[in-house]
């Protein structure tokens, strides 16, 4: 075993779905990377917008072929989590999947309005309106609602947020949710979610502010979401099975209530070795679903799920040359790349989240240990493992070969965290970022949505001009 590719070759089960080497060079996805980096340069982002599709068709197959399994009395709804990409390129791509919308925020409902707008979505779409609100966020909820958004359900995250709709919706009749306040992982630092209402707060809070027409709001939906995403855990079974009781209690008194959201996503792929058995853990939600409400006789409810990360994050790739080499220490190689970890993939450093990393070129050269430093002189800007070993290992660069590199899966977060477009640590500019599609006789299309951020822009935000 000499060349990077014997490496990987002997390592994973390669190629993978979304990887293979031909004539030395990465193929992600089908898409020649080199191509894109002749054409493009780097450091540059690029979105592979046929994932979205790909991963939002599967997610409904797989609850689909739980809930025919199982004769499962109610349906599956799925949603995208805006909050994880709000770039208009992803939220049409997945709007093409007839889906629905979880927001997060009150600068949500403008982009929402936007896609109404532009007939993406219509005045029956679901839009799923979580977090703890400011006024401004309550105050758009609320006109969404009046403008004739009948599915516009705004989950109340604590006891008085209730008023603000009362007060300021004119239609007859509207549709609320409740967020149950679920307790942490029990390595986390609170016991149990600042977020939601807790579940002891719950039945009296119905009885006494909307049961019996004390209000105009309607209970449709129990909100659920932890932390860690759908996990085959002792924590998360937990954590659902006690969510659903709390549901069929409800229920008994609620008749109105039919709907669960489970939050949470699926986990996407963080290493060539990642294994998660995605069909299992539909049917798995499915059936303890419908045993808990069948021991307590009562209907079993729709289900939303809201996936972010799942949709978008697979579509992502972050692309990168090698600058230089430095061995410091006589023992420790660094690979000097043309962009930051701090700014570009703030994941890395912030929660220590790894990606696959691969070389695009140079896969019959031979390999060895690496660090990968990126440019800004923060001590946190580096990557020197991977999910499943403590190492990184890349190509020898020979004399005069540029050795290029990327980080795949990144679709998610990293823009809105890195703060995309704006000041970044040490002036580090937001590289350039690629859009890449199929037309409808599958051939790759490439499309520039943003030119390497300049310097002007940042003295314009920094007040120079």
């Amino acid at each position: 075993m000499k060349s990077y590719f014997d490496l990987i070759d002997q390592t994973f089960e390669f190629p993978t779905e979304e990887f293979r080497v031909e004539n030395n060079q990465l193929l992600f996805n089908e898409v020649n990377l080199m191509d894109v980096i002749e054409q493009y340069g780097t450091p540059l982002k690029l979105t592979y917008l046929p994932k979205i599709s790909e991963r939002i068709q599967y997610a409904k197959e797989i609850f689909n072929n739980a809930i025919a399994k199982h004769k499962y009395g109610g349906k599956y709804t799925y949603c995208y989590c805006t909050k994880s990409s709000h770039f208009s390129f992803v939220l049409e791509e997945a709007l093409k999947n007839d889906i629905h919308l979880e927001t997060s925020s009150a600068y949500d409902i403008p982009i929402v309005r936007n896609l109404f707008e532009k007939g993406k979505i219509s005045k029956d779409t679901f839009v799923v309106c979580n977090g703890f609100k400011r006024p401004l966020y309550t105050e758009y909820v609320t006109d969404l609602i009046n403008d004739g958004f009948k599915n516009c359900v705004p989950i109340l995250d604590n006891l008085g947020e209730l008023d603000k709709y009362e007060s300021g919706v004119t239609v007859d009749e509207f549709q609320i949710g409740i967020r149950v306040a679920a307790d942490e992982e029990p390595n986390f630092a609170f016991y149990t979610s600042r977020l939601g209402i807790r579940y002891n707060n719950i039945i009296d809070f119905y009885k006494n502010r909307i049961k019996d027409g004390k209000s105009k709001a309607k209970l449709k939906m129990l909100h659920f979401f932890i932390n860690t995403g759908i996990k085959d855990t002792a924590y998360y079974w937990s954590e659902l099975s006690r969510f659903i009781y709390m549901y069929c209690e409800l229920k008994k008194t609620c008749p109105e209530l039919d709907t669960i959201d489970i939050g949470g996503g699926f986990p996407i792929k963080s290493s060539l070795a990642f294994e998660f058995d995605y069909p299992y853990m539909a049917e798995q939600i499915v059936e303890n679903i419908q045993w808990i409400c069948n021991k307590n006789n009562v209907p079993v409810p729709d289900i939303f799920t809201e996936y972010g990360s799942f949709t978008v994050g697979e579509s992502g790739a972050t692309i990168y040359s090698v600058l230089d080499q430095k061995l410091q220490n006589d023992k420790e190689l660094w690979y000097m790349m043309d962009g930051s970890f701090i700014t570009h993939l703030p994941d890395v450093w912030g929660l220590n989240q790894k990606y696959i990393m691969l070389p695009i070129n140079n896969w019959d050269n031979n390999f060895h240990k690496v660090n990968l430093g990126g440019l800004t002189c923060d001590s946190m800007d580096y990557y020197n493992s991977e999910a499943h070993t403590s190492e990184v290992f890349l190509p020898v660069i020979e004399d005069d070969e540029t050795l290029f590199f990327g980080f795949f899966h990144t679709g998610a977060y990293q823009e809105s965290l890195g703060g995309y477009g704006g000041i970044q640590h040490c002036l580090i500019p937001a590289p350039k970022h690629i859009i890449i599609d199929r037309d409808q006789r599958g051939t790759v299309t490439t499309k520039l949505f943003r030119e390497e951020q300049e310097s002007d822009s940042m003295l314009k935000i920094l007040g120079y001009k």
